[in-house]
């Protein structure tokens, strides 16, 4: 039996949604009519790590499944195979089968504090795709044309870059699209970027089996620093991350994001959100609507007992000035000399993950030894029991 308040369902239409195909408010008749609908969301194991773009659709998928709707979490081991190209300028490099194993392997583990796996099925769309013959390839591309394919926005941009848009990329969407195909689904959820090939995967069933699927596309979250989230830029939260840490990283997040940020990744209402708009607008203090946000989030992913330790841990180093409660520690006969260099010391105790990111935080004055900054790139002495300290969450103690 599904729930159909009406409340709860104008939530999961609003939250974390950019636009419903055909129409928010056809999808909104059907869940208020009581009928079960069977959804999916489709990842493509291309990672190991999850960070909590990620966690935007699970979300949704969760939130449909509270409601008594059939959620499946589809894991891509066949479209992986291909590398979906949606805001690609450059093709995927490929991925072997044991690499795709070792992605997967962590992922439920990530996700347990966000997915209910009494209530969501995992699928694998391996399981059909990779036993597709010539003939099956053939009729799903008579489904869709050759020109309605080269017109996605990357494929463009690539082309008119001189650059080359590879066959098998363009075999990315009717692949996706056959899945809601072989499920016989009716919804499917995922980011802006994937709106192109989930229409074509509405088109294809439309076909196939004659049937409408909606396709609700998610908003896409910026990072900590505002840009696109990705991993390679440094400012996404992985999951696997620590309370003290994700909460650290959250009250880095610009002022303007925050309103954002509590409707993707807590479970304030869209009403309370609207406050804090206003709050941001008004006289109140950022740092207090952060600090909610950052506890709240990392609550979800956590637990509330650690979301508490992780923010009087922040007011105590961050907002104190003091100490962490603990310091990870570096052996001294580790080191590759002494006295060092102090862009060696960064990055051979992995306080910096390159020579160039050291360099920059010392010229910036954000590296400490002992409370004393480091503003020159020269040689230091170390000894037992010093400190290093790098911007404001960054702590070593040499052992």
């Amino acid at each position: 039996m599904t729930i159909t308040d009406p409340n709860k369902i104008n939530q999961i239409l609003e939250r974390r949604v950019e636009k419903v195909y055909p129409s928010k408010e056809a999808l909104k008749k059907v869940l208020l009519s009581g009928k079960k609908i069977k959804l999916y969301l489709g990842i493509d194991p291309t990672a190991i790590k999850l960070h909590l773009g990620h966690t935007v659709p699970l979300r949704t998928i969760q939130e449909f499944a509270e409601l008594g709707h059939e959620v499946i979490l589809l894991f891509g081991t066949g479209t992986v195979l291909v590398g979906d190209p949606s805001l690609r300028e450059t093709g995927r490099k490929k991925i072997s089968e044991k690499e795709i194993k070792k992605n997967i392997r962590t992922w439920k583990e990530q996700v347990k504090s966000i997915i209910d796996f009494s209530k969501v099925k995992i699928k694998h769309n391996g399981d059909w795709l990779t036993k597709l013959k010539l003939k099956d390839i053939i009729y799903l591309g008579s489904l869709i044309s050759a020109t309605q394919l080269f017109k996605r926005e990357s494929f463009t941009r690539r082309i008119a870059a001189g650059d080359t848009v590879w066959y098998y990329e363009t075999l990315y969407p009717l692949l996706q699209g056959y899945d809601s195909v072989v499920m016989n689904v009716d919804l499917e959820i995922g980011g802006t970027d994937q709106t192109f090939n989930m229409l074509v995967g509405r088109e294809m069933q439309k076909k196939v089996n004659n049937k409408e699927k909606f396709v609700m596309a998610l908003k896409m979250i910026a990072g900590t620093d505002g840009k696109n989230m990705s991993k390679t830029s440094g400012n996404c939260i992985l999951l696997t991350e620590s309370a003290k840490d994700i909460y650290g990283k959250l009250m880095t997040v610009q002022d303007q994001l925050i309103p954002d940020y509590l409707e993707f990744f807590t479970k304030t209402t869209i009403e309370d959100i609207k406050k804090t708009k206003e709050d941001l607008r008004g006289d109140k203090n950022p740092m207090l609507l952060k600090k909610q946000m950052a506890f709240k989030a990392t609550a979800l992913l956590k637990g509330e007992k650690e979301a508490q330790q992780a923010q009087q841990e922040f007011e105590k180093v961050c907002q104190g000035g003091q100490q962490p409660s603990k310091i990870p520690v570096f052996p001294l006969k580790k080191l590759s000399n002494n006295p060092i260099n102090i862009i060696d010391l960064l990055t051979e105790t992995s306080l910096c993950s390159s020579r160039s990111e050291a360099k920059r935080l010392v010229n910036q004055g954000c590296v400490e030894l002992n409370n004393k900054a480091i503003k020159q790139l020269n040689n230091v002495a170390i000894k037992t029991n010093d400190v290093l300290k790098v911007g404001k969450r960054k702590w070593l103690k040499i052992k």
